[in-house]
């Protein structure tokens, strides 16, 4: 490293680029970089509590307007008060078009990872040329649509796992009963992955995380009445599972497997930890992970068929895992 930098960090308020902010500031920190964390997370109670109360939603909107610009000003001040080289902001973050615009006039850098599908989250139209670098973890047409709209500093950046904390882990006794299982599932209940994982309800199946309300078929399998798990908990989870099911989410109950392009954070994690997954292959994995890296499917009833495969052999699951682990590492 030829200089080190003062870097802000802005987080979102809450969904699943915060862990990945996190990992960002941890990583930059070890390099040594002087890193500041913008703690949007704090302020998120006041955010959805305006959602309680008794308004209209014509009067709601414009205070939750004003508050998110009381928001950019605190990130404001602590630029000012760090003097940061770059502010690195994640998904989601509140930043503010008066907020991006202010720091260019004052010469701060900026650059925003976009850790979504572009094609579900689309409010990067209105952002993205206000940032100095755009990075994505898709490509065409995503590159394209970036510089059509003045962004010409476009980067595909795809995710990764941080070492440290993503590792193997030795579990206790008491630990593998909490956590342990055949079949094991971290994440929110998007409707494919319900309708997915509804033939596996009744085995020794743990689906944990968010948003899995009103799925009486799967009642039994969820965990902690699908409260939301740490990442500290999340290492657990997946070091315990025998096979990790890492289904990509999608919006559609009819395409259960989504042939799409990006890779989740999931799978990267579940590499860097040496855990073994099923997952459903994208278009961009065979440029991260070669073909004996991943067990990989394509269809529903390759899904089901291979769940009990790798059940059935474990030394194939150690060796894939072991493989994923390499290249995560490499």
């Amino acid at each position: 490293m030829t200089q080190a930098l003062r870097v802000l960090v802005v987080l979102p308020m809450y969904g699943g680029s915060l862990p990945i902010g996190r990992y960002c500031a941890r990583a930059l920190g070890d390099m040594g970089h002087t890193v500041r964390v913008f703690e949007a997370p704090e302020l998120h109670p006041a955010f959805t509590g305006l959602g309680r109360l008794d308004l209209a939603p014509a009067r709601r909107a414009p205070l939750e307007a004003a508050f998110l610009q009381v928001v950019a000003q605190a990130i404001w001040a602590q630029a000012e008060e760090l003097g940061p080289h770059l502010v690195l902001a994640l998904a989601q973050a509140p930043m503010s078009r008066n907020l991006l615009q202010r720091l260019r006039r004052a010469g701060v850098r900026t650059a925003m990872w976009f850790v979504e599908d572009h094609r579900l989250f689309t409010y990067w139209r209105t952002y993205a040329p206000l940032y100095d670098l755009f990075a994505v973890i898709q490509k065409e047409p995503f590159l394209s649509e970036l510089a059509a709209i003045g962004q010409p500093h476009a980067l595909y950046l795809p995710l990764a796992a941080l070492p440290e904390f993503h590792r193997p882990l030795a579990l206790s006794p008491a630990e593998q009963r909490e956590y342990g299982s055949d079949i094991a599932f971290l994440g929110a209940g998007y409707p494919n992955r319900r309708v997915a994982f509804r033939p596996l309800a009744g085995r020794d199946f743990k689906i944990w995380g968010s948003d899995w309300e009103g799925e009486p078929l799967l009642a039994g399998n969820i965990q902690r009445q699908g409260r939301r798990i740490s990442e500290e908990e999340s290492v657990r989870i997946y070091n315990a599972a025998r096979v990790n099911l890492n289904l990509h989410s999608s919006m559609s109950a009819k395409d259960l497997v989504s042939h799409g392009d990006f890779v989740n954070p999931r799978t990267f994690e579940l590499a860097a930890m040496g855990a073994f997954q099923l997952v459903d292959r994208r278009s961009l994995m065979d440029e991260l992970f070669g073909p004996d890296e991943l067990a990989t499917f394509d269809t529903p009833e390759e899904f089901y068929r291979k769940i009990d495969y790798f059940l059935a052999h474990p030394q194939e699951r150690e060796a894939y895992a072991r493989r994923a682990r390499e290249r995560a590492l490499a």
